[in-house]
């Protein structure tokens, strides 16, 4: 089976990170985001995925030369202009050449969906397309899809006010389509599948919806992104196998080549070649490969990428520190900041809810210079490949 993979969005939410990679190429506890959704694909039988690209597609290709990723064959459609959801995937299933049933899901949402459960569903329906459903607690700010008792679509919602939507069931960006449905979405037109072929299509009769109350994230904002990090380190989402690690203690994942003097405390991971000083504390926290937390340097709920260097008496809480990023000695990071690629925060400095632009310098520990951010992420953006 094939499957559109949507990846061609700037991940606004997600910047300054996503000024230098897209947000499907960031890596969740060292695996890239595209990588565990493909993952979760291969293990329901879908073999090839066409990634509908348009904001810097160039870093998937590199990423993927040979075309295989997660063991699945991996095609690249890439928008000559952005074409919304529904022509993105008109434009994917044309340049892949799709004429059976397939798959579209999008790239930044983490899902142990049921997808054969979900087949089947369509099969028995006789459905023409098939929308994957989740409950939320609050509705409010999605798009909420109501169904009769068949299961057949008799309304869309989007953000109903609080307290007002006819159900709990949120649209989870994951359907099944027949071919037909392209027929529906002119090429090379700007079309939202959500907004316009959806609603067409319900008026059909033969849109139908099935719940899922499988684990779902979309991940596309900073305290999302911190949410999936810690869900798979503690088995919520998703599994840790190929990373090369090894559990030491219940919830505590250490890379072989880590050299760990401080404490780590869970739910925490230490990349490959990582340090951990005497006196530092890594608590509930990603430390990316060959990112150093100095002496007394105190980590919790927070994502460090690789390369990073942290130096003594630094805290960070609850934020997220770019590859090759340097913090000096005793700042504080803190209240879901983000610090882009290449950044540096000035010794004493105290940063809390900001967002920091990715910057390059020449230092010691990055040896570059003149460089720009795409730069600091081929540098620093060692994620590990599953194929």
């Amino acid at each position: 089976m094939k499957a559109v993979v949507l990846v061609g969005g700037e991940g606004t939410r997600l910047r300054p990170l996503t000024h230098t990679i897209p947000k499907q190429m960031l890596p969740l506890v060292e695996i890239t985001m595209l990588e565990r959704v493909l993952a979760g694909l291969a293990s329901h039988g879908v073999t090839e995925a066409v990634l509908s690209l348009g904001y810097r597609p160039d870093a998937f290709i590199r990423a993927f030369p040979e075309g295989r990723a997660a063991g699945v064959r991996v095609a690249y459609a890439v928008e000559p202009e952005p074409l919304d959801t529904a022509g993105a995937i008109r434009f994917a299933a044309d340049h892949a050449g799709i004429e059976e049933r397939f798959v579209v899901l999008n790239g930044d949402v983490l899902t142990d969906l049921d997808l054969g459960a979900l087949i089947r569903f369509h099969d028995d329906c006789d459905a023409v397309a098939t929308i994957a459903l989740t409950p939320v607690e609050d509705p409010s700010a999605f798009g909420v899809v109501a169904t009769d008792s068949d299961g057949r679509v008799v309304e869309f919602v989007e953000k109903p006010p609080r307290g007002s939507a006819p159900t709990n069931l949120i649209n989870a960006g994951t359907y099944v389509l027949e071919p037909k449905v392209l027929e529906h979405i002119v090429p090379g037109r700007r079309t939202s599948v959500e907004r316009e072929i959806f609603p067409e299509l319900a008026r059909t009769g033969r849109l139908f919806a099935m719940a899922d109350g499988k684990y779902w994230l979309d991940a596309g904002t900073p305290a999302a992104y911190l949410r999936a990090n810690r869900d798979i380190l503690a088995g919520r989402y998703a599994s840790l196998g190929g990373l090369g690690a090894r559990e030491v203690k219940s919830g505590i994942w250490v890379a072989p080549s880590a050299n760990v003097d401080g404490e780590v405390l869970p739910e925490s991971f230490i990349g490959e070649a990582a340090e951990v000083a005497e006196h530092a504390c890594i608590t509930g926290s990603v430390l990316g490969s060959r990112s150093r937390a100095g002496a007394g340097a105190k980590v919790s709920s927070s994502v460090i990428l690789s390369g990073v260097v942290l130096g003594a008496s630094v805290t960070v809480t609850d934020s997220i520190v770019g590859a090759g990023a340097v913090l000096e000695e005793g700042c504080t990071v803190s209240g879901m900041s983000v610090i882009g690629f290449g950044a540096r925060i000035a010794a004493g400095a105290h940063v809390e809810g900001e967002r920091v632009p990715a910057s390059v310098t020449i230092t010691e520990t990055s040896g570059v210079e003149g460089s720009d951010a795409s730069d600091v992420a081929e540098l620093f953006g060692s994620v590990r490949r599953i194929s």
